[in-house]
């Protein structure tokens, strides 16, 4: 690094929080190569009489310049937390693993004992895992008491590779006597899956000490969840519960609802776009209506629950004294259902707790009938009727197959977009394109379930790119979907209806889900397309 950028780093020093108790380079945009370009990171730990934390949040560290920060822990036994967020951006992969076991090194050498691990948001995937095991096995985290691992694209091998790490780290402070009581688990946004769900639920379950578990938007299905339900039961002191952006489902609200009972200390619980719907808002409120007195929070947001369900769930919160806030947005209550929530909150005296109602999904035209689910008499028949369903709509992706697979059909469809339990772009964006292609429909109401549909289709593919850094990939198979760009397949042909295709694109472009480089080049072509240049 050039001396003009020492320069330029130490110049932002009088920016920098040092303090007896720690030092921050939080937000300092600094691109660390060397042991040179570290230096002053350095010189401020060496400095620091009781460095209690190190904040390198913002930042993008080398191999090098983590080296040699961890040799400057190695003086500082007393360290305690590691708050390591966004600290690789730009580095690549086969980089990261190098530079965390430096820095784990460090402390192990420190003999430091940490409470914080924060390393969330730096997507470094399971290879990073690898690079953390060190650490989380060793005696420097017997006493972690909340690791943050938010929006690291771990995945299924990652989330097994971190359940395997903590099963030894208790494992081998429980011989010391001292048994690793973790309180806060957070790895939301990280792919984790059935699979991985189901490995961390037994460590969870092992543990027994967990205060908050915080895993939204990772692809769960039932089955994980009613494992980690399975391991809510041993952590009678869980006080936050954030499953939002999984499939929970009736099965899954099923698992839940035969725990809520153990936890009454719970102060949040987040389920919202879980697809709870009716049935399963039911059996949540059901259990609800006695106890739980302490909660505060509860979200049960976008999970296409009626008018039903949402007055049972206002009932069950009649006697939540501590209740402040409640979302229930984006369900389908239609108008006069949603003053009827409204007056029944009133009644309780808790309208304040409301929030907004103005995303609701439905109308009062909706048939309310249409909620009973058809019961089946096992699984196994259950899934061959649906694939059954499924496959004649892909097969003839019209208005009425789209209909016929009936309530639960964005469930099923994104199910078999993820035939084995990953995204494959060449299964999944076909699928895709089938189903927004009939946002442009002209018959009643199918334009705006394809709508919704390819929405949530659309959210689960830009998150899945960003996570494992396929976003180039997915762009370009989008626009040779669309005949934006050319295939390098001459007999490859564009989806039957690119205008529905488009429309969906259109709408979600924007969203907060959709990777900046993605978005710009989407919109780039988008934009050439309404020019007339296609």
């Amino acid at each position: 690094m050039a001396n003009a950028n020492v320069e330029d780093i130490t110049s932002v020093l009088e920016s920098t929080r040092v303090s007896p108790s720690g030092v921050s380079f939080a937000g300092q945009s600094l691109k660390l190569d060397s042991v040179e370009d570290a230096k002053p990171v350095i010189d401020e730990i060496n400095k620091c009489t009781s460095l209690q934390y190190l904040n390198l949040e913002g930042n993008t560290l080398g191999v090098d310049a983590c080296k040699g920060i961890a040799i400057a822990l190695e003086k500082h036994p007393e360290f305690k937390r590691a708050l390591w967020k966004d600290m690789f951006t730009g580095r690549m992969k086969t980089e990261i693993p190098k530079a965390l076991e430096f820095l784990g090194h460090g402390l192990v050498t420190a003999d430091a004992r940490l409470t914080e691990l924060d390393m969330s948001d730096n997507a470094f995937g399971p290879i990073g895992v690898e690079g953390l095991a060190a650490l989380l096995r060793s005696s420097s985290c017997y006493a972690l008491d909340e690791l943050r691992l938010n929006n690291n694209g771990l995945g299924i091998t990652g989330g097994k590779l971190l359940a395997s790490a903590l099963t030894d780290c208790y494992n081998s402070s429980k011989k010391i006597g001292k048994p690793l009581a973790l309180k806060v688990f957070v790895a939301g946004r990280n792919r984790l899956e059935n699979d991985g769900a189901q490995a961390l639920a037994e460590v969870f379950k092992m543990i027994g000490t967990l205060e908050e578990i915080t895993m939204p938007q990772n692809g769960i299905y039932h089955e994980g969840v009613s494992a980690l339900s399975d391991a809510f039961i041993h952590n009678k002191n869980l006080q936050k519960l954030n499953l939002n952006d999984n499939t929970i489902g009736e099965k899954g609200a099923k698992a839940i609802a035969k725990v809520l009972p153990h936890l009454q200390n719970l102060k949040e619980i987040n389920f919202g776009d879980c697809l709870l719907k009716t049935a399963g808002a039911i059996l949540l409120a059901n259990v609800l209506a006695s106890g739980h007195s302490n909660l505060e929070k509860l979200n049960l947001g976008h999970n296409e629950i009626r008018i039903k369900g949402g007055i049972q769930l206002i009932k069950a919160l009649s006697n939540k004294l501590k209740l402040k806030v409640l979302n229930i947005n984006g369900n389908q209550f239609g108008e006069g259902g949603r003053m009827q929530i409204e007056d029944e909150i009133k009644n309780i005296g808790k309208l304040n707790t409301l929030d907004s109602l103005s995303e609701d999904e439905s109308d009062d035209s909706e048939d309310e009938s249409s909620e009973e689910a058809c019961v089946i008499e096992s699984d196994m028949e259950e899934e061959i009727i649906e694939t059954k369903t499924v496959d004649d709509f892909l097969n003839s992706p019209s208005a009425d197959n789209f209909i016929a697979l009936g309530e639960s059909r964005d469930e099923l469809i994104l199910r078999e977009a993820k035939k084995g339990g990953s995204i494959d772009v060449n299964i999944f964006i076909p699928i895709l394109m089938k189903v927004s292609s009939l946002a442009v429909s002209s018959k009643e109401n199918v334009s705006k379930l394809a709508l919704d549909c390819s929405e949530k289709l659309f959210k689960e593919l830009f998150t899945w790119s960003e996570n494992s850094n396929n976003s180039s990939v997915v762009s370009n198979t989008i626009l040779v979907h669309l005949g934006l760009i050319k295939s390098e397949d001459k007999k490859f042909k564009p989806a039957a209806n690119v205008d529905g295709c488009l429309k969906v694109l259109k709408n979600v472009v924007d969203k907060n889900y959709v990777a900046e480089i993605t978005k710009s080049t989407l919109t780039l072509f988008l934009q050439r397309e309404k020019n007339g240049s296609r």
